[in-house]
């Protein structure tokens, strides 16, 4: 019995014991349960704050762009208003001046209108005095209306000829009088203060030798130097009978300097073979570079041009060496630059424009023997890649006339290239071309109705023409020589100008009995 009790005390504290742990498990249990969702709720609590906090961030952020949207559109709307005023102003001040206008049209149109009335009452009386008139001639005449008014058209025609011819004469001396005398002053006082030495060059150039021992030298075993020579430089090099002297025959003056300056310093070494030959070029060929750089350089300086760029300045050095009917290029580029310069001085036209203009006019002839087209086209080319101003191209394309002169600079380079050119000596040209312009200028002349005989003088620079006193007048002569001139402008190349002088002599012969 006792054994039972223990037994089911034994039980009965089990079971108490399991329903303490059960308790305190579920006691802890829910601790942690509420632990945990009081963590949740503070989590959804914290979660909700900042929900909140960055839906007024996001609606703050959004108002303020709502309020720079609106001010932008009312800035537009306040600009398109005023902008609206104002045209609405406009208009009407337009409105006020159209109808100004059309109120002085109205008073003018009734005025013409009494005018045309009045006009045309007067041409009918007119014409009535005309057909009485007309009726009068006829009879007292005893000519038709058409003879008298032939008769009458050609008396008019030839007295207006006449008195234009006579008119066009005294206005021309006195202009050309006036115009000669400032240009005569003005071009001799620029050839005065730029009056330059010019030496006639040739395609060939003479190299001396120290004995004609040398010659064979330079030959080479079968010729082997020669050809080594030929070939790096792209020359003819003529040994011939001459004594002590070898000619270096070339177009392209650069090549042949490079070849005269490669083969004085062979025979200067005395070494002479295929592999001396192209170190001796090469060596010329970077002496010949530099001479071009400082010759660009040069003409830079005593033009007193600054900023043209590197490669107009080596295109400029190039021309030092490039030849235009003997006269070097460059040397001409120079002059025509001071002349240029000089003559806008005294004109008042832009001094530093006119001097670059005449400076950089021939530069297409640096490179007219490598690329299409002529010295003009390539120069305006040229000068414009290389970011020369307007006027500086449009100098360029005007100096022969491929296009209008449009500015003062234009015109005073072309007469400053035609004066450089023209001048005696300056320039050499072959007996061919001198007797063809000789022979032309006396065919354009013979070509005109009234013409007895005509003689081209002054090596070409005037043409005298005789007429004949019965077919052409004194004031018939002015337009002649004026004919005469524009055809000789029109089909003819000349450097200068050529002066038409029409010369009108009447004989008066009787005999004494």
């Amino acid at each position: 019995m006792t054994e039972l009790w223990i037994v089911l005390a034994a039980l009965v504290a089990a079971v108490a014991g399991v329903l303490g742990g059960y308790q305190y498990r579920k006691s802890v249990a829910e601790r942690r349960i509420g632990r945990t969702e009081e963590y949740a709720k503070n989590l959804l609590d914290e979660a909700q704050r900042r929900a909140e906090e960055n839906k007024k961030e996001k609606i703050l952020e959004a108002k303020e762009e709502v309020l720079k949207l609106k001010n932008e559109l009312d800035r537009e709307i306040r600009d398109r208003r005023n902008e609206l005023t104002r045209s609405e102003r406009r208009l009407m001040q337009r409105e006020e001046s159209f109808d100004k206008k059309l109120d002085n049209l109205d008073a003018r149109e009734e005025s013409l209108n009494r005018r045309q009335s009045e006009i045309t009452r007067m041409e009918q009386e007119a014409q009535s005095m005309f057909e009485r008139q007309q009726g009068e001639l006829e009879r007292i005449g005893a000519m038709t209306q058409d003879e008298a008014r032939q008769m009458l058209v050609s008396r008019i025609q030839k007295d207006a000829y006449h008195d234009a011819a006579v008119m066009v004469r005294d206005i021309e001396a006195a202009a050309k009088e006036e115009a000669d005398k400032k240009a005569r002053n003005i071009i001799t006082m620029a050839i005065q203060k730029c009056a330059a030495d010019h030496v006639a060059e040739t395609t060939v150039s003479v190299v001396s030798l120290p004995n004609d021992d040398m010659k064979g030298r330079i030959i080479g075993r079968e010729g082997r130097n020669i050809r080594a020579l030929e070939t790096a430089t792209g020359v003819d090099l003529i040994i011939d009978d001459t004594p002590e002297a070898v000619i270096v025959s070339a177009f392209d003056p650069v090549r042949r300097e490079v070849a005269r300056l490669a083969l004085e310093k062979l025979i200067l070494d005395g070494r002479i073979h295929p592999a001396r030959i192209e170190e001796m070029v090469e060596k010329a060929r970077k002496e010949v570079d530099a001479q071009i750089r400082e010759a660009g350089e040069q003409a830079i300086f005593e033009t007193g041009q600054h900023s043209i760029h590197p490669e107009l300045v080596k295109l400029l050095g190039r021309m030092r060496y490039r030849t235009s009917y003997g006269q070097n290029v460059l040397k001409h580029s120079i002059e025509v630059s001071h002349l240029a310069g000089v003559m806008a001085a005294e004109l008042g036209a832009d001094v530093q424009l006119a001097k670059r203009a005449g400076l950089l006019h021939d530069i297409g002839k640096a490179v007219d023997h490598e690329a299409e087209g002529t010295h003009v086209t390539l120069g305006a080319e040229l000068v414009r890649k290389y970011r020369e101003s307007a006027d500086v191209v449009h100098a360029v394309m005007a100096h022969h006339n491929d296009v209008e002169p449009a500015t003062v600079e234009a015109v005073l380079v072309q007469a400053a290239d035609a004066i450089s050119a023209a001048r005696p000596g300056a320039r050499r040209e072959s007996l061919e071309n001198y007797i063809k312009r000789l022979e032309k200028l006396e065919e354009i002349s013979n070509s005109f109705q009234g013409v007895e005989k005509c003689y081209a003088i002054q090596s070409g620079r005037e043409v005298r023409v005789m007429v004949k006193p019965d077919d052409i007048t004194d004031a018939g002569t002015l337009v002649l020589a004026r004919e005469i001139a524009k055809r000789i402008e029109r089909e003819m190349e000349y450097p200068g100008q050529i002066k038409v002088n029409v010369v009108r002599e009447t004989r008066a012969i009787d005999f004494a009995k």
